[in-house]
């Protein structure tokens, strides 16, 4: 359905305004821009032998090849002409707290930092802006995040990751960070605390998200 109605010309937040009546999630979603904004990854062309690279589509790199061919780099088409949705900006700046998910840091979250708009919303909203470490132990948990960290020059770490987000006082996006117990970070300007990050169960998940509103001065339920 969803990529149905994109071909037919539907912009994408009327899309999952659709979906979410549908299947009522019991959150407002919202994407962070309605303009094109593709992720592309530069490998290795094997067609050639000199060496040159080429661009593919980070889809077609994740899932066709499973990350396998070593990444150069990433390119986001269209950021030149995108802009963030003025609803997730409001979101963004009226917010009581934000969490920035443990999520790829670098084609999952990366890709929302990158798309215009979204890190100054990061920046001057009131709320304190809190992130949970997708890397646990030097790994991480699902998923080929080592590999894209790795394809932009950034350690497989949780302080790392932390360092590329950056601190809020320091021109970055992150407050406060949520390690996994036992990891550590160091990263002036962030408040650092260390808690169970892996989703186990229901109850381990809200317990996450809980510690994270309360490290961003957030009321808990």
């Amino acid at each position: 359905m969803r990529t149905n109605a994109l071909r037919a010309g539907y912009p994408l937040s009327d899309v999952m305004a659709a979906l979410s009546a549908r299947w009522q999630p019991g959150v407002a979603l919202l994407p962070a821009t309605d303009d094109d904004f593709e992720t592309h990854v530069i490998v290795d062309d094997p067609a050639t032998s000199d060496k040159a690279r080429k661009a593919i589509h980070f889809q077609e790199w994740w899932v066709r090849f499973k990350a396998e061919p070593a990444a150069h780099g990433f390119v986001s088409i269209g950021a030149d002409k995108a802009r963030v949705l003025p609803a997730a900006r409001e979101a963004i700046t009226e917010a009581d707290a934000v969490l920035l998910a443990p999520s790829n840091p670098v084609v999952s979250v990366g890709t929302i930092l990158g798309v215009p708009g979204v890190r100054d919303a990061l920046r001057e909203t009131r709320a304190k802006v809190v992130g949970l470490s997708p890397i646990v132990g030097g790994k991480p948990l699902r998923g080929m995040a080592d590999a894209c960290l790795t394809a932009i020059g950034v350690e497989t770490s949780a302080e790392a990751v932390a360092t590329l987000y950056g601190a809020r006082s320091d021109g970055g996006v992150l407050d406060g960070w949520l390690v996994h117990t036992g990891d550590t970070a160091d990263v002036p300007g962030v408040e650092v605390r260390a808690v169970p990050l892996l989703m186990t169960d229901v109850d381990a998940t809200a317990e996450m998200a809980r510690r994270a509103l309360e490290l961003a001065g957030a009321a808990v339920a």
